[in-house]
């Protein structure tokens, strides 16, 4: 059977047990959850984060909590002390992202679906990347995930940038685990690499292109020259979930072939 009383705290897992049709596991969520829409009007929203409601938390009586990352690690440790059983997945790649929709289906006994689930998501990502195949020349592209300090190399995201038929200009930073390992120091970093698509997906708030041209020396990057600057919106980016493989990297794909297609 399985955990039966689940709280999320992150967006992921909300997302892919409603794709099971497991949400009746559910009985928490992040307050940043907008996927699917529904859930912010079924689920009590107990967690930003890098914070959560611990007492309302436990109020709860989960008997399975999900979260992610080393970010909520203190989070993990605190519900645990209370006797909470945690699962903090620390998943950073495409291939990570499929293995998790199936490891979380089958801890919850719906490993049939999941794996289907999971096969439908490598398809489509097959089909965007023979697409991207046909494109003539491929372009540079810099994603930026926060402005100050700049971040920028988030595997995942590179990796669905190359599905998508870009490259992104910092390829040796997509391996480092830890935003704070991923710091551009130095904003004219960027110049050398000369991208020709600029993405931003800055959380919690919205990216602005108008900043990011104006920065020193910016003028001469391709992108900034011939105003290749858009946002992709952090939901659909930014969780290491299905939206990053399906609406996520289709945006991308859009966004490269638009490029293309101009050339």
């Amino acid at each position: 059977m399985g955990p039966q009383r689940i709280v999320c705290l992150t967006e992921e897992p909300t997302e892919t047990l409603y794709a099971l049709g497991e949400q009746h596991r559910i009985v928490g969520i992040s307050g940043f959850t907008v996927r699917p829409p529904v859930a912010r009007k079924e689920k009590p929203k107990v967690s930003a984060f890098t914070s959560a409601k611990i007492g309302e938390i436990l109020k709860l009586k989960p008997d399975f909590v999900i979260g992610f990352s080393d970010i909520q690690s203190e989070i993990a440790a605190e519900l645990i002390k209370r006797g909470v059983e945690v699962w903090i997945s620390n998943h950073r790649s495409v291939d990570g992202i499929v293995d998790y929709v199936r490891r979380l289906g089958a801890l919850v006994g719906a490993a049939e679906r999941a794996n289907a689930y999971a096969d439908g998501l490598r398809r489509g990502l097959d089909a965007i990347e023979r697409e991207a195949a046909s494109l003539p020349r491929r372009p540079k592209v810099y994603f930026e995930e926060w402005d100050d300090p700049l971040i920028t190399g988030i595997q995942w995201v590179a990796e669905l940038v190359r599905i998508a038929g870009g490259d992104d200009v910092f390829p040796e930073l997509s391996g480092e685990p830890l935003a704070k390992q991923r710091i551009l120091a130095d904003p004219a970093a960027v110049i050398p690499r000369a991208p020709d698509i600029i993405l931003g997906s800055w959380c919690g708030k919205r990216f602005r292109p108008e900043k990011v041209a104006a920065r020193p020396g910016w003028d001469a990057i391709p992108a900034v020259r011939d105003g290749r600057l858009h946002e992709i919106k952090s939901p659909i980016i930014l969780q290491p979930g299905p939206a990053a493989l399906t609406d996520g990297v289709r945006e991308i794909a859009r966004i490269v072939r638009a490029w293309a297609d101009r050339i």
